[in-house]
């Protein structure tokens, strides 16, 4: 069997976290992008209101914290591909903007852009990879269904919803299967038996072991 794909999930979010997960030698560094006021911000925080940011347990004014923006991030890159980025909310002008920018920045990098919002896909042509995420029991039925009738590059689909059985299924319509979270050796004994190929991870060190195979 290939060896597993090794993805550093966020690590992408700030230049220093790029950098280091790439020195480590990753298969993909994930970033998330949202568009906020006209500005292609890159953060896992979600909003709330104007001038806050949240994640669990966690509540920041926006004057407080420097967010970096995508170009920022592409120039953190320096002509490395190895990026995907996943691409959030439902703010229908955030794709084109993403797809303008890589055809700017990387018009011939491979890079990787994932979402739940699968029409934003649609923005993005060759070498850009294209891969359709799911986190729930429904919209991985409708998944299934899409891939198929048209083969993709690859799904990201989270942990828990998955069998060997539905991953083998998926393996047939698309090159990369990719599974998250997998944090803890438990969470990778699991992807393993699963037969993904490819793991989401914000341990380096478990990446590293990873790609030790």
């Amino acid at each position: 069997m290939p060896p597993i794909m090794a993805i550093a999930h966020r690590a992408g979010n700030d230049p220093i976290g790029l950098r280091t997960a790439l020195d480590a030698g990753v298969d993909l560094v994930e970033a998330d992008i949202h568009l906020f006021k006209g500005a292609i911000e890159v953060r896992h925080m979600k909003t709330l209101g104007p001038d806050w940011l949240w994640d669990t347990w966690i509540l920041k004014r926006r004057r407080d914290i420097v967010l970096p923006e995508l170009h920022e991030v592409l120039t953190a890159a320096n002509g490395d591909s190895r990026l995907m980025l996943d691409l959030k909310g439902p703010a229908a002008a955030l794709a084109p903007r993403v797809a303008s920018l890589l055809r700017e920045a990387a018009p011939d990098a491979p890079i990787t852009v994932c979402t739940k919002q699968w029409k934003m896909l649609d923005s993005f042509e060759d070498p850009v990879r294209r891969v359709y995420s799911s986190s729930n029991r429904f919209t991985l039925g409708r998944l299934r269904a899409r891939v198929r009738r048209q083969p993709a590059y690859g799904v990201s689909i989270r942990r828990e919803l998955l069998t060997p059985a539905i991953v083998a299924e998926l393996r047939e319509s698309v090159e990369v299967v990719m599974v998250w979270p997998v944090d803890t050796p438990e969470a990778l004994a699991h992807a393993r038996r699963l037969g993904v190929t490819a793991v989401i991870s914000k341990n380096l060190d478990l990446l590293r072991e990873v790609m030790a195979g």
